[in-house]
This record gives C-alpha cells, sequence and structure tokens, in this order.
C-alpha cells in the first residue's frame, strides 16, 4: 500500500513522498485535535519549477512564479493530488484527512502573510488546531529546516511546497533527513531587498510583505518615478531603498500604496522580489554542489542586477528644496 501511495501520489505531480509515524508528535500536537486516530501522517512535497523563476532572476517577467509556482501549485495541483490519494486510502478502508495550509489564517497575533492581501487574512479565529506545516514536513522526512525557517530539500532546495494527509494506516516511517544543507551562510538574509530578516533567522512579517510587495525601486522594474509621493520624501526614498524603519500600521500604509503590478487570481499577491531569500538560498547550495538534482546551467550566470534609484530620487526634489 505504501508504494501504491507513492506511485499515485507522483502521478499526481508530488515529487517528494514521506511517511511519518504518530511516535514522531506529542501527545498535545494538532494532529490528534484534528483526528485523535492518526497512526501516519503522509507529506507531499511539490517542487517550484526552476524556470519560474527565471523571469524574476533577469527582471522580465514576474507573473509566472505567483500564478504558476503558488497559486496554481496550491489552489490547483496540491489539492487535487491529496484528494486523489485520500481517494486510495478510503477505497482500502482507511480515513484519510487532507490537510492544506490557509494563507488567510494565522496563529499569531499581530503577523502577517506576504503572500496575501493582509485584509484577507483572519486573526482571532481558532487556528490552533491547523498543523504546524514546516515540523510536519520535517517529520514525514521531507526535508530539514533552514535558519529561516523554510524547509530544504536534498533535491530542490527551498523550491519546494507541501500538504498533508492523517490517516490512521499504519505504514513504513520515512528517516529523518540527516541536517547537511543550511551551513548558516546568510546568504538569504543577505538577499531581502528590506532587510526583513534577522540576523537569528527570524522574520519581521510586515517588512517582509511589504518588500515581497515591490516596495523597493532598486529591485523593482515596474515602480513608476512618482512611488511613495505622498509620503514625506525623505521617508518615501528609504522606502524605495529599503532602509526605513516603520510600524506595523505604517506597514500597511506602505502596501496599500504598491500599485505596480496585478496581483493573482485566488487572492494572492504578486511577488516582485521573486523569494530573493529563496533564490540565494538555491543559489548557495547548488554552488556547493549539495542538491542532488542538478541542471546543464547554473541558476546565476551573471551578477545580480539592481536599478537606479536617480528617477524616485529627482521626483518632488524640487518640491522638497524650496
Amino acid at each position: 500500500m505504501r508504494e501504491k501511495i507513492i506511485e499515485l501520489a507522483k502521478k499526481c505531480d508530488a515529487d517528494i513522498v514521506g511517511f511519518a509515524p504518530a511516535s514522531r508528535f506529542e501527545s498535545d500536537n494538532p494532529i490528534f485535535k484534528i483526528f485523535p486516530n492518526t497512526k501516519t501522517v503522509i507529506g507531499l512535497g511539490f517542487r517550484i519549477l526552476r524556470g519560474i523563476f527565471r523571469g524574476v532572476e533577469e527582471g522580465t517577467t514576474y507573473y509566472q512564479y505567483t500564478t504558476m509556482g503558488v497559486e496554481n501549485l496550491e489552489e490547483t495541483v496540491m489539492p487535487m493530488a491529496l484528494i486523489r490519494v485520500a481517494n486510495l486510502i478510503e477505497e482500502e478502508g482507511y480515513i484519510a484527512l487532507p490537510q492544506r495550509k490557509s494563507p488567510l489564517i494565522l496563529n499569531e497575533e499581530g503577523t502577517t502573510n506576504p503572500e496575501v492581501d493582509y485584509t484577507d487574512v483572519y486573526h482571532g479565529v481558532k487556528a490552533e488546531n491547523q498543523l504546524d506545516f514546516l515540523n510536519c514536513a520535517v517529520a514525514c522526512g521531507l526535508g530539514e529546516k533552514s535558519k529561516i525557517g523554510s524547509l530544504l530539500t536534498k533535491e530542490y532546495g527551498p523550491f519546494i511546497r507541501y500538504c498533508f494527509i492523517l490517516t490512521d494506516m499504519e505504514l513504513e516511517a520515512t528517516p529523518l533527513a540527516t541536517p547537511s544543507l543550511c551551513d548558516g551562510c546568510n546568504e538569504c538574509i543577505k538577499a531581502c531587498p528590506g532587510c526583513a530578516i534577522k540576523e537569528d533567522g527570524t522574520t519581521d512579517s510586515w517588512r517582509c510583505a511589504v518588500y515581497y510587495n515591490g516596495a523597493n525601486g532598486s529591485k523593482n522594474p515596474f515602480m513608476p518615478p512618482e512611488a511613495f509621493a505622498a509620503f514625506d520624501y525623505e521617508k518615501k526614498l528609504e522606502i524605495i531603498k529599503g532602509t526605513a524603519q516603520f510600524t506595523d500600521e505604517e506597514a500597511k500604509e506602505i502596501l496599500d500604496n504598491i500599485f505596480f503590478y496585478p496581483p493573482a487570481k485566488h487572492f494572492y499577491r504578486t511577488s516582485i522580489c521573486g523569494r530573493a531569500c529563496d533564490r540565494a538560498c538555491y543559489i548557495h547550495l547548488e554552488e556547493k554542489g549539495l542538491l542532488t538534482k542538478s541542471f546543464n546551467r547554473p541558476f546565476r550566470e551573471k551578477e545580480d542586477w539592481k536599478l537606479s534609484t536617480e528617477q524616485f530620487e529627482n521626483y518632488g526634489k524640487e518640491k522638497k528644496d524650496e
């Protein structure tokens, strides 16, 4: 049965399949609140195509990462795979509970999800019964946890998204991944266009959202000269250069003034930063030869590009000088 599950999951475009026995989880883990009879957690990992990042890497086209690497995977490919595998399990007389992350429900108050509009995020709802998806992925042997809290896989590095099935079927466990990828190089931290990741690896979700959406003018080819003109001139330049300090409420105001590129269909915001942290991590892992999936040419073939911010500095300067 285990092999049948793996075979079907891969036919449904899952790239990595892992199995975690219930014994790998504490008794108060949400999996037992959701389904007390859980015997196995099945993890399905789906790679984000390397080519989807090319437009962002070259500064040419941006919608492909969000529409194909986020929206299509999360709203079409992953749910279909979950349903198909769950159907197979239930045909054998066992219970299968598909578990897909809700991008709009957050456990932590005062945070946001950069991938969606902050006005769509729900706080104050009972979300404690939502899985800890990262820890479940590690428990299923899909990969290891990076310094900044992303999943790293030996095949695709951080270019991965994942979902789960809880079942009362007992299945042989997948060995846990031996941590060997994240070496604390901090390339992910240095790559962020808004300095949203601290040295200890924690991320300011509001700052991340601002620059995920494209507030740094040196990395956003769609930003017009009049961007953020309603802000104080010096503040505007600091926002555009990624150095501004702002509160969560001020972050909302900045986000409300980012109209430079359309969002995707299912409420997902277009990533203008193109997950700079993940791309930097992937490049580092590839250069070190740590990824088992290889390609005929390196991901980054030339120096990372950066645009001049002169147009933003000139716009409104005369008024400031007056």
